[in-house]
């Protein structure tokens, strides 16, 4: 099931997201759900890193340098 979103666009990029649709004989939905689809898992990173970097900043959480994590993988047998 999906469900309807409305966005405001500035004029300019408005233009061009139409242009690129008449000129792809695509329709602007397409092209705004692909934009969004195609960023949203890097948007959700960044969210993530950002928090997780003020945790340790705070002292919150504990950061692991890359020696410590590789001392901690035993290796399989």
């Amino acid at each position: 099931m999906s469900k309807q979103a409305v966005i405001r666009l500035e004029d300019d990029t408005y233009t061009r997201l139409q242009e690129l649709a008449a000129k792809t004989g695509r329709t602007a939905t397409f092209y705004m759900r692909e934009a969004i689809e195609t960023h949203l898992d890097d948007l959700e990173d960044v969210y993530l890193a950002e928090q997780t970097l003020k945790q340790v900043k705070s002292g919150k959480q504990r950061a692991f340098s890359l020696s410590e994590v590789e001392s901690s993988i035993k290796p399989k047998e």
